[in-house]
């Protein structure tokens, strides 16, 4: 690292050279301080006095000071005080909630050469996301936690049956609070110690790479936890946030990062590389974008000047040293261009969630069939801004928790008649443009709200409607997987056609999307009633169903067929359907050759 660069907010690898870094028989110990009196660095090999060798930055080569071996630093602030803290850039840190750093060993080698060399953006690939929190998917029959290596067993093996491309995983930073879920963090560079060690979270990644799983990280440079340990005040001053608690503090009563001083942004977008590089994530999903865009996340107090340019300061960086990563915004605001490369205008970023697709679908599905005849343009209304971004369709943590109830507990109605509308909503969403994410659980029609102290209810899949869910969802990624015509063509309008979308009042609608090579067409019923020859204009082509929402196998009341059987339609001739009551059917259409 060149120090200008860290000063001047350039530098992408500031974890080169602050942080613990072992030698032969000792460690390097480096860490920014600008205000500090005094820095001691804590542990069982002793006390030891850390040197000013730079106008702001402490350092002292400590023999004795092991890999495995926890430490502090020992801050006297300009106030006079002396606080213990983490290292800002420490690699591991004790389990919560001592709050200390570990020196760590040489990170294992990966075996993924030939994942990383065939790695792309996916634009148009096929991208369904399973978002998980690695602590509350699965846990021990005493309680305790999955590790990050008991994890690599299971879960891309789970992934790869179920028909995902890669796995999300919710903030792995080391956090103090589980009840923040990794969104609080105090070691930004340091993988939580609740699952084991860095190495252990390389071998997790590398497992997943081998099974054709991508991973992407939730990562978090917006604020941080305000535990007296941590980052808040860390010599004395308001170094990492804003001196003042009107910008300096979030509306989760954390502390906002100072984004306009330039070794601020070297610790966020070298933290930000270091997941890529070092542990060959794919992607990195970045939480409350909005609140990087707009001060405090709200337009009528304008647009952050310093901290947009920020922003796209480091997606610029990270595209150009990781092309075929993902950066992914969580934003719930309508600035233009988050997708667009920053050389045109743009943010930087690869992908954008569709919060407003994700708010008008469910908005939709909570409505009654009678209700749902006034409202069909909840689902209509997303084709009007799709080409607008490239977006993601999330189902995510946050639409699970908090009193909002599961993705299929939302659906109108009762226990029994919640299966088949959540049937037609998962084909709804395949059907639709942009890339998919859906969080653990909902695979299999979990009812309870997500707790991040319980496993999920792996135990409903003893019941025949959740079975029959997780089958029906398996069934769907395959189809998805299985045909170019969801993907390949993505993002390009003409592929995309309503083939009808005004006959609300009869509860239907019907989507066609074009590949390549051929297309896929969506039929669906959303109401109670059923709909008996649904006549529909469509290209002329061999049609063949590929999948019908209720089909017995899955719960059901339709006979799923021996064989399939390609219908010919022809041009100017209506192809009529008969539609069961909160269904949809899946139809490969290819032309005549």
């Amino acid at each position: 690292m060149e120090l200008q660069d860290f000063y001047t907010g350039h530098a992408f690898d500031a974890y080169t050279f602050f942080g613990a870094h072992p030698y032969d028989g000792g460690t390097r110990f480096a860490v920014w301080a600008p205000a500090a009196r005094r820095i001691q660095v804590e542990g069982p090999f002793g006390t030891v006095d850390l040197n000013q060798t730079r106008s702001a930055i402490w350092e002292a080569e400590v023999p004795g000071a092991l890999p495995g071996m926890a430490y502090q630093y020992l801050i006297t602030g300009a106030n006079g005080w002396t606080v213990a803290h983490c290292d800002p850039y420490g690699f591991a840190m004790t389990l919560r909630p001592d709050g200390r750093s570990i020196i760590t060993e040489e990170m294992p080698a990966f075996t993924d050469e030939d994942w990383m060399a065939s790695r792309t953006k996916g634009f148009d690939r096929p991208m369904a996301i399973y978002e998980v929190h690695a602590g509350s998917w699965k846990r021990k029959p005493d309680g305790s936690w999955y590790t990050y290596a008991e994890l690599a067993d299971e879960l891309p093996a789970y992934c790869k049956e179920n028909g995902f491309t890669h796995i999300e995983l919710m903030p792995l930073a080391e956090h103090p609070f589980d009840g923040s879920w990794g969104y609080q963090v105090t070691g930004f560079y340091a993988p939580t110690s609740r699952y084991g060690t860095p190495a252990q979270l390389a071998q997790f990644i590398n497992a997943c790479h081998r099974q054709g799983i991508g991973v992407i990280l939730d990562f978090v440079p917006v604020h941080f936890a305000v535990d007296g340990y941590g980052l808040k005040e860390f010599d004395g001053t308001p170094l990492y946030e804003y001196p003042a608690a009107a910008v300096g503090q979030s509306e989760w009563g954390s502390c906002n990062f100072m984004h306009s001083r330039g070794e601020i942004r070297c610790f966020l977008q070298s933290c930000a590389d270091y997941w890529l590089r070092v542990f060959h994530a794919d992607g990195l999903r970045m939480d409350a974008v909005s609140r990087l865009i707009y001060w405090q996340g709200d337009p009528a107090r304008g647009v952050n000047g310093s901290t947009l340019e920020f922003l796209k300061g480091m997606n610029q960086g990270l595209q150009q040293r990781h092309p075929t990563a993902v950066l992914i915004a969580e934003d719930s605001s309508n600035y233009p261009k988050v997708t667009a490369p920053v050389e045109y205008g743009g943010l930087g970023f690869d992908y954008k969630w569709d919060l407003g697709w994700m708010n008008d679908t469910l908005d939709y599905f909570r409505k009654s069939s009678e209700e749902r005849k006034e409202h069909l343009g909840r689902l209509t209304f997303s084709m009007v801004y799709a080409w607008n971004e490239h977006y993601i369709l999330p189902f995510s943590h946050d639409e699970n928790v908090h009193g909002k109830a599961t993705i299929a507990q939302k659906m109108y109605g009762d226990y029994e008649g919640k299966f088949p509308q959540a049937r037609a909503l998962y084909l709804y969403m395949a059907i639709h443009p942009g890339k998919k994410l859906d969080f653990m659980g909902n695979e299999f029609a979990q009812l309870r709200e997500w707790d991040e102290n319980r496993e999920q209810d792996w135990m409903l899949l003893r019941y025949p409607n959740h079975d029959g869910f997780l089958y029906f969802r398996r069934a769907l990624q395959q189809a998805y997987l299985d045909n170019e015509a969801f993907w390949s063509r993505e993002y390009d309008p003409a592929a995309f056609r309503w083939v009808d979308c005004d006959h609300g009042a009869w509860n239907v609608c019907a989507i066609l999307r074009e590949g390549r090579e051929s297309a896929v067409l969506a039929v669906f019923n959303f109401g109670t009633e059923v709909r008996q020859h649904y006549a529909l204009d469509l290209p002329a082509g061999k049609l063949t169903l590929l999948l019908d929402t209720d089909w017995q196998c899955w719960g059901g009341t339709t006979q799923k067929p021996a064989r399939r059987r390609g219908v010919t339609v022809q041009a100017g001739k209506p192809f009529a359907v008969t539609m069961p009551p909160n269904s949809g059917k899946l139809y490969r259409l290819e032309p005549h050759r």
